[in-house]
């Protein structure tokens, strides 16, 4: 049965409580929302005889399970933890996984959680991630030019030009091009890992230590929404982690946290550069191509896909790339756009 309140509208649900049963071979079990993403997946969260499940329902010509399949067994393969998949149907687009809880590092340091605690045990599952994956790596896609390309153009074509109402001279284009190259360059020089790409606090799961034979959600953190995987530059998912577009922390601790992935890095084996300096510069270059991204696909969600939620969080992701910008000479045109234009438009929406 479904405690979710389904009119018969809900085919999808309806198709996946039927498969559920077949599993299952009963009805004896409920089905509640668990959460839904930026794209068409949705999650929900299984119950039976005191053991839970989550459900995905990623709808075939829509979305591709073999990504998420994949990149799960590879994750669990280095020995952190992901949801481990027990049953899937290919043909409708179904999967029952294992339950990491439902406790978003988000939602624990909004209530006061011990922040230090939760992000040291991030950092170190994060190395041990680069540092043992190395294999799986290199069967991922790689986080190539024109990827990297790809996702800044959707900061001057959805940020700038759709969502703040902005007509770019000839000169800001060329400007902004030129920006790009720079930042682009800088990734590509990075050492190669394994990068998950939204490892963030919506994304890492308080978990409570339990194994899972005994019946609990397993190390913390628990990892989720990696299907986008690929292989790319060393610093990018520490700045997801560190840099969120959800919540901020001040430079002395965003520091001090950089420290620690670079300690715990080196004693790995981790290619963490040669000096703290050059770490720093990438990490901080890395971050202005991240956030540009984001700021694109934040503005892309609520002017395409209807998803006003992110628009509060534009603030926040500009900010990053303020802060880092008036450091770096070689990012002094994106400095002056963002003070001269950007900012200005946004204090008019």
């Amino acid at each position: 049965m479904s405690s979710l309140s389904n009119d018969g509208s809900d085919l999808r649900l309806q198709q996946l409580e039927r498969w559920l049963a077949g599993l299952f071979g009963a009805r004896d079990f409920t089905v509640t929302t668990a959460s839904a993403d930026a794209s068409f997946r949705r999650y929900f969260r299984v119950s039976r005889q005191g053991q839970t499940w989550i459900a995905m329902d990623a709808p075939p010509g829509k979305e591709d399970m073999g990504p998420y399949i994949r990149v799960a067994a590879m994750l669990v393969d280095v020995g952190v933890n992901a949801p481990k998949v027990l049953h899937r149907d290919d043909t409708n687009g179904f999967l029952l996984n294992t339950d990491l809880g439902s406790r978003t590092y988000l939602a624990d340091l909004d209530a006061g959680a011990d922040a230090e605690r939760l992000y040291r045990e991030a950092i170190e599952a994060l190395v041990a991630i680069q540092a043992r994956a190395g294999q799986h790596a290199a069967q991922l896609p790689p986080y190539d030019d024109a990827l990297l390309r790809r996702e800044m153009g959707l900061f001057p074509e959805w940020f700038c030009i759709k969502h703040l109402g902005l007509q770019l001279s000839e000169t800001e284009v060329v400007g902004l091009a030129n920006t790009f190259d720079t930042l682009v360059a800088e990734a590509l020089q990075q050492p190669r890992v394994f990068v998950h790409r939204d490892y963030h606090s919506r994304n890492l799961m308080v978990t409570d230590g339990v194994s899972r034979d005994k019946g609990g959600h397993g190390a913390n953190p628990g990892i989720l929404d990696f299907q986008d995987a690929v292989l790319g530059p060393v610093t990018y998912d520490l700045v997801s982690l560190l840099r969120d577009s959800y919540v901020q922390w001040p430079l002395e601790r965003v520091h001090a946290w950089i420290k620690h992935f670079r300690d715990v890095g080196q004693r790995s084996g981790v290619d963490v550069g040669s000096n703290p300096a050059q770490f720093q510069r990438w990490f901080d270059l890395m971050g202005v191509q991240r956030q540009l991204k984001v700021l694109g696909i934040f503005a892309r969600l609520y002017h395409r896909d209807g998803k006003s939620g992110y628009l509060k969080d534009l603030p926040r992701t500009l900010s990053y790339v303020r802060q880092v910008t008036k450091n770096y000479g070689d990012l002094d045109f994106l400095t002056g756009f963002i003070e001269q234009r950007i900012v200005p438009a946004m204090a008019g929406l």
